[in-house]
């Protein structure tokens, strides 16, 4: 007996041995072959490419070719591998007379050397497997090349702003790129949006060439109506370019500028060389009166003086200069300048004048001479006198001090105060750098003035004999006065620093007694007169150590007396008769000792001492017998 399923598995293997039996009868039926290849690569020139062609699955026996796919549509075949076993072999059928030639490499990749824009072409790769099929696959190869740096030819001619149609600006290249770059213009760093329709206000042209290496050069031509304010404008172009993996770069030209032709409608005349914002310039200055139109090119001009209303021409050029050297005061007056342009319009404006103004100031001149001498307590006045343009200002001053203003100055109840140099000072305030001074000396005559320093004694308030004090007398006056002591070993005058006209003289002594009656003085005199200065010491005490040796001097005088009296009068006894008898008359009696020398000298001495008067007394009544 049957299993149930039996009729179900008899059916299924049926079924597979019939599959079985079409495979074996239709080869085509294996697994499709299958390629990789990149549809695009991009490479810049001068690099190698390699072009990867590879089969997809395990075949064991396959052909692989690459084609090239010109301009006209057709394939030649540049090489074929044939894998046998687990190895290919190449064969290279045609290199198109490439150098260096295309190759295989071992994986059947097309490998191209030092790229060149020639290269930039289809390449197609197939692969017959056989049973497995056929397939091919297509690789598209760019080529990129930098281009050289962007040249740029500006018009050099001149451009004239009137014209009413565009004119040629520039033409600007770009050559030897790959793809071709494209071209852009600037004005002052700001792109410009031009058509390529030729049009009144302004368009470009374009023009490539490829290069007998294959490389493409670009050339671009601006048109542009041009205006004034163009003068000044900066011009450049730029080159725009690709490389590979969708990135760009840029070159742009040197800026230029254009040489433009526009009408003069403004003129301007002023002085270029240094004066004061009034407008005046010293004498004997240098002086340029500049002229300027601002039309171009630069149009030429005529400069003039306009004398009795009539144009005196002094110089044309193109500069618009004229320069005045040492400019006078009779140069003054009114200048013009004409810009002589044809081509401005009526309303324009072409001359313009201007004052030129020449400041000057003449030596000042004063009513005295250099030195003027007057008395003492006199009274004087100096003027000062000038002629300057603009009227000049006159200030007086003494050791920077000033005095006044005005051309007069005043001198009254003179004094020695008033000795010194006074200043006259004439400047212009509306041109500061010009100016001039005149000046005298005042010399004052008169009695000279003397002034002695106080003298003060020690801080106990009195003097003593043997201080010592110095004493100063100062005199002024003219001539200048001779000073003088009462007493000799004064110093010689000499100027007192910071008071003019003072000269000083000093005395150094000791004080004594004969000062303090009779006094010291010092005098000053010159051919006016002279005057005189006592100093008074007051009451001076003797000095303590001074006193001592005074009684002492006296004490041993008298002692020196004293005893020259004594040794006088006992010579005088001894040496007399009556002396001698009275002495044999009263000598003791034998057997009796006799008074020593010193003993018999002591009642003398002792009546000495006692006094003139009473040894007198006893001497006149014969008292002295006994003593000797």
């Amino acid at each position: 007996m049957e299993p149930p399923d039996a009729p179900a598995r008899t059916c299924g293997a049926s079924r597979l041995l019939l599959l079985a039996v079409l495979l074996a009868a239709h080869p085509d039926a294996q697994a499709e072959v299958r390629l990789s290849v990149p549809p695009l690569v991009e490479v810049m020139r001068g690099k190698s490419v390699i072009l990867n062609c590879t089969p997809t699955g395990a075949h064991d026996h396959y052909m692989l070719e690459w084609f090239l796919t010109d301009r006209s549509g057709a394939r030649p075949r540049l090489a074929s591998a044939e894998m046998q076993g687990s190895e290919l072999q190449v064969t290279m059928h045609d290199t198109r007379g490439r150098s260096p030639p295309y190759q295989l490499d071992s994986q059947g990749s097309l490998v191209l050397a030092e790229a060149q824009v020639g290269d930039e072409r289809d390449y197609v790769c197939v692969v017959r497997a056989g049973a497995a099929g056929t397939a091919e696959a297509t690789a598209q190869l760019n080529v990129f090349a930098k281009p050289e740096a962007t040249e740029v030819s500006p018009n050099k001619g001149t451009l004239s702003v009137m014209e009413d149609s565009a004119q040629e600006i520039a033409t600007c290249n770009s050559r030897n790129g790959n793809p071709v770059p494209k071209i852009t213009w600037y004005r002052n760093g700001q792109r410009l949006e031009v058509p390529v329709e030729m049009n009144p206000k302004g368009y470009m042209t374009s023009r490539t060439v490829r290069e007998a290496s294959g490389l493409l050069s670009l050339t671009s031509t601006l048109y542009l109506r041009l205006h004034k304010d163009d003068r000044d404008a900066s011009f450049h172009c730029a080159a725009h370019y690709s490389l590979p993996k969708g990135r760009h770069g840029r070159l742009d030209s040197p800026p230029f500028h254009l040489t433009l032709h526009y009408p003069t409608e403004h003129v301007q005349f002023w002085l270029g060389s240094p004066s004061t914002p009034a407008g005046w310039v010293r004498e004997g200055d240098t002086v340029q009166l500049l002229c300027r139109g601002d039309g171009s090119p630069s149009p030429e001009y005529t400069l003039f003086r306009l004398q009795d209303e009539q144009e005196k021409v002094l110089n044309e050029n193109f500069e618009g200069n004229l320069t005045l050297k040492g400019v006078t005061r009779g140069q003054s007056g009114t200048y013009g300048c004409r810009v002589e342009d044809y081509d401005a319009a009526d309303d324009v404006q072409l001359s313009k004048t201007l004052e030129l103004r020449v400041a000057y100031l003449d030596p000042l001149e004063l009513s005295e001479g250099k030195v003027l001498s007057l008395p003492l307590n006199s009274s004087a006045v100096v003027n000062c006198s000038v002629h300057g343009l603009p009227t000049p200002v006159l200030r007086w001053t003494k050791d920077s001090t000033p005095l006044g203003d005005g051309p007069m100055l005043s001198l009254s109840s003179i004094t020695f105060d008033s000795n010194g140099t006074y200043i006259c000072e004439a400047s212009l305030p509306t041109v500061p750098v010009l100016s001039r001074t005149q000046n005298f000396t005042l010399l004052v005559q008169g009695l000279p003035e003397l002034r002695a320093a106080e003298i003060e004694p020690k801080a106990d308030g009195s003097w003593r004999e043997g201080d010592e004090v110095t004493l100063i007398c100062s005199t002024r006056g003219h001539p200048e006065p001779k000073l003088s002591w009462s007493q000799l070993g004064g110093s010689p005058a000499e100027p007192i620093p910071g008071r003019q006209g003072w000269v000083s003289s000093s005395l150094t002594l000791k004080v004594t007694s004969a000062l303090s009656r009779d006094g010291i003085s010092c005098e000053a005199s010159n051919p006016h007169g002279n005057k005189r200065h006592v100093f008074h010491f007051g009451t001076v005490s003797p000095q303590t150590s001074q006193a001592g040796v005074a009684v002492m001097a006296v004490a041993v005088s008298v002692g020196l007396l004293l005893l020259v009296v004594a040794v006088f009068y006992c010579m005088r006894r001894k040496g007399g008769p009556g002396c001698r008898q009275r002495r044999e008359k009263g000598a003791p009696p034998p057997g009796e000792p006799e008074l020593s020398h010193s003993g018999s000298e002591r009642p003398e001495q002792t009546s000495l001492l006692m006094g003139g008067a009473s040894g007198g007394a006893r001497g006149g009544s014969g008292g002295f017998r006994d003593e000797c």
